[in-house]
């Protein structure tokens, strides 16, 4: 990996780690060194205010009410859709559905529009390292339709090259689905030539965003792509929610897939008219404090310099896989030229859970496991690994954290 040009830039990691409370916390008598961001990153403040602020004044259900309180929580959640919508650069609000999150939004193009538009013989097309989110919900609706699932291999650098992708597409391929960044990996996905790629083949895109939000400027427009899902948890907002962009002349073809309240505009006992988008695919009472504080989650992201934190974070990254690489025993999994936040590791002779563990107790925090995402292990021979991921609030002095807990463990498994 090069080393990132140095920019200048008005971040200030010190102040932005102030934004962020739990950052303060004491583990096992020690200072938290957080990096598990790629399970879920921690919040600013900004967003634990507005969470309380909303409970405290304006919790009440939305669209329906008429009193002053369900009117205050209508707007400040359909204020919140707009700035998902700024956000993403997406043209309209009704290409904003919100959801549970990432997981939730995939499952609802696969229920709503792949199991209502393909038949035996279609094609959908994934990459290899994709997680389990972006694995599952096509198998069910393969074996829902007859459809086919195809998969573009990886190289040893766990890198997803258009040639692999290329070579799998064919006539019948009507959907590729990939995601923007390897959740286990950290590899960077070229999602644009990607997209251009599969449109030109005459196939759709869905982007699993998860991963991207919090490490890159996301475009849906510029990227071109049919469809891009996210959560909100994985960019310093709420669990439980997350968003996805679709176009709007396929969500308006695409038939609801959960029925209830606020996604009808009519019902008798013969029938229903849907509503009109996002709110035909929006059925029941959402999590309003949680599209809220996804909102200043967003709002925060956009306040602060990211161009700046982005290129701290990747100067942290590239730090940290000097210094882990020199360790003896230790090897890091995945090595793309491109890369975001992720660094995944094992150690000869240890376990990945007993790392995790002794790390803990020297009060870092890392996922150890599968990571969601068993096939492109197995294509590296692993069940498991550790794993460091890193965010915009996390510097060198982590990285040192990191690398003697690393050290420590190794002397007391040894």
């Amino acid at each position: 990996m090069n080393a990132p040009a140095q920019v200048k830039s008005a971040f200030d990691v010190a102040r932005v780690r102030e934004d962020f409370p739990i950052l303060r916390e004491l583990v096992h008598g020690k200072p938290l060194v957080y990096l598990d961001n790629a399970a879920t990153t921690q919040k600013p403040a900004v967003v634990i205010e507005t969470l309380d602020r909303y409970y405290r004044t304006t919790n009440a259900n939305i669209h329906r009410g008429v009193h002053t309180l369900s009117a205050r929580a209508t707007d400040a959640f359909e204020a919140a859709r707009e700035t998902t919508r700024r956000f993403l650069n997406a043209p309209s609000t009704a290409e904003i559905v919100f959801t549970r999150g990432t997981t939730e939004a995939i499952n609802l193009v696969a229920q709503s529009w792949a199991r209502s538009t393909l038949k035996a013989g279609d094609e959908i097309l994934i990459g290899e390292a994709e997680h389990h989110s972006n694995i599952v919900p096509w198998q069910i609706v393969c074996g829902q339709t007859g459809a086919k699932l195809v998969v573009a291999p990886v190289d040893e650098k766990g890198e997803l090259h258009l040639e692999a992708v290329a070579a799998k597409l064919t006539e019948r391929t009507k959907l590729v689905a990939v995601g923007h960044v390897s959740n286990a990996l950290g590899s960077v996905n070229p999602v644009a030539a990607i997209t251009k790629l599969a449109h030109d083949a005459g196939a759709l895109v869905l982007i699993d965003g998860a991963q991207a939000v919090a490490h890159a400027p996301v475009d849906v427009v510029a990227l071109g792509c049919d469809f891009y899902a996210f959560s909100g948890h994985k960019v310093f907002g709420p669990t439980g929610i997350g968003a996805l962009y679709g176009r709007r002349e396929l969500l308006e073809a695409m038939p609801p897939w959960q029925g209830g309240g606020d996604m009808i505009r009519t019902v008798s006992f013969e029938g229903a008219e849907y509503n009109d988008l996002p709110y035909k695919f929006e059925a029941g009472t959402p999590h309003i404090a949680g599209a809220i504080g996804l909102g200043a989650a967003l709002e925060y992201v956009m306040t602060i310099d990211f161009a700046g934190a982005l290129a701290h974070e990747h100067e942290v990254l590239h730090y940290a896989t000097g210094k882990m690489i020199a360790i003896e025993g230790l090897r890091v999994i995945g090595a793309a030229r491109e890369k975001s936040g992720v660094l995944s590791f094992v150690i000869e002779g240890l376990h990945p859970h007993d790392v995790g563990m002794l790390l803990d107790h020297q009060g870092v925090a890392i996922r150890t496991g599968h990571h969601c995402a068993m096939p492109v292990l197995s294509r590296f021979g692993l069940s498991g690994t550790a794993r460091a991921s890193f965010s915009i609030y996390n510097t060198r002095e982590d990285v040192d954290c990191l690398v003697a807990a690393v050290r420590k463990a190794q002397q007391l498994l040894s």
